[in-house]
């Protein structure tokens, strides 16, 4: 049996994944635990059944690609929106030192990833496909450079990448704790952040306390209520205007991507219009010359995000890895080490050899290997156990939503080109 939808039957398929994943991910507590998407978990398992009918010969399943690589494009877009020079400049030092490790931290991947293709006789471009596209990348990236990667003479990239990315989620989940402990315990450290909220609180007299704490309370219900007036509310015009310059974007990325390729050199649309997008939100900053959207364009980018990944697991042809278990798994393992030995080695000591450094030694597993929801969990399970980091908190989602797709969708161009 032969099934191809059209556009609007794979939105509507599309849809429905998306939300199996969303049940599934409330039912079972260990999806959450490991910060695996939704998308990600209703694809794979539509995924697994398309392969089992597959291989069975009951049925043969094709999808329009349209929807999903326009929702790519308007994903990328939103993620070069948000890049401020301005909101990076803020950070400070520890962020600009943070960039400087991820550049590292993708370089080596890379290196990694192509050194044990070589070693496996395999094409080079097998080591893209499980470095930093997928490793830092997620899931997103691994989406969009996949058919960059199989129109470049790799087959099955878009499947290799995806199992990659699949991976890493739950890789970086599960040592990134263990490595902010060992660090912790090794080197005794302890939350300044807890000692300076705990000592002022012992010299306040208990009755004073009461009346802060009554006073706080009151604050508190006014600003939950005028947060759940302004969450009620949504502006169509601002999302209008978002969206405005997220299309503005994508058109006028594509020229450039054009104008790049024109020359020989390979520059997907996508990393055009990132490009394009970024400079849009620059020029506001400096010149004040119009407004900016970025928690509108955040929540289209994210929209976005959801159904291209829907679609593109949905398409992902499993059949295809069995070639490839061992070299996989090898590559994939190596990768996992790596991230050990540079976050335990590397981050910490380059952060500051301090508690926060340890959070965010915990944090770059998760991103390392995963994405920034991930980072996040690692440092919140370690924030729960040793006390608040609130410089972690600032810099690594602040690198991770800013910096690290940025960095990589350019480092990974740059290795397309040369190999």
């Amino acid at each position: 049996m032969a099934i191809n939808l059209n556009i609007y039957q794979t939105l509507a398929a599309a849809v429905i994944v998306y939300y199996i994943g969303v049940g599934l991910r409330l039912k079972i507590s260990c999806l959450r635990k490991y910060c695996i998407p939704a998308p990600v978990i209703g694809g794979i398992l539509f995924a697994i059944v398309n392969c089992v009918l597959y291989t069975q010969g009951l049925w043969k399943y094709e999808q329009d690609t349209i929807m999903q690589n326009i929702c790519m494009m308007i994903f990328f877009t939103s993620v070069g929106y948000t890049a401020s020079l301005s909101l990076i400049k803020r950070g400070g030092i520890l962020v600009a030192r943070m960039a400087i490790l991820v550049t590292i931290l993708i370089l080596f991947q890379d290196a990694i990833g192509i050194s044990l293709a070589k070693f496996f006789g395999l094409n080079d471009l097998m080591g893209l496909a499980t470095g930093s596209v997928p490793m830092v990348g997620g899931h997103g990236t691994a989406g969009s450079f996949g058919p960059v990667l199989e129109s470049l003479g790799l087959s099955s990239g878009t499947t290799i990448a995806f199992a990659a990315a699949t991976f890493g989620l739950v890789a970086g989940s599960l040592i990134g704790g263990p490595i902010g402990q060992m660090l912790v315990r090794k080197y005794d450290l302890h939350s300044a952040a807890l000692t300076e909220r705990l000592d002022p609180a012992a010299l306040i007299p208990e009755h004073e306390k009461l009346s802060e704490a009554a006073s706080n309370k009151e604050k508190a219900q006014e600003l939950i209520k005028m947060e759940m007036e302004h969450g009620q509310t949504i502006n169509n015009q601002r999302f209008m205007n978002a969206l405005a310059h997220i299309f503005l974007a994508m058109g006028l990325g594509t020229l450039v991507s054009a104008f790049f390729n024109s020359i020989g050199l390979i520059l997907p649309g996508y990393i055009g219009a990132m490009f394009v997008a970024a400079a849009i939100r620059n020029i506001a900053d400096f010149t004040h010359a119009f407004q900016v959207y970025q928690h509108e364009s955040e929540a289209l980018g994210t929209i976005s995000l959801n159904i291209f990944l829907s679609c593109a697991l949905m398409s992902l042809k499993l059949w295809q890895l069995v070639d490839l278990a061992v070299p996989l798994v090898v590559m994939l393992a190596a990768q996992v080490i790596f991230i050990a030995i540079f976050a335990y080695f590397v981050t910490f000591r380059v952060m500051g050899r301090d508690y926060e450094a340890a959070v965010m030694s915990a944090g770059t597993c998760g991103f390392g290997l995963g994405a920034t929801p991930n980072a996040i969990a690692n440092m919140t399970a370690m924030a729960e156990r040793f006390g608040p980091a609130p410089t972690a908190f600032f810099v690594i989602p602040l690198v991770g939503a800013l910096i690290v797709d940025v960095i990589n969708g350019f480092t990974v161009t740059f290795l397309l080109n040369i190999l």
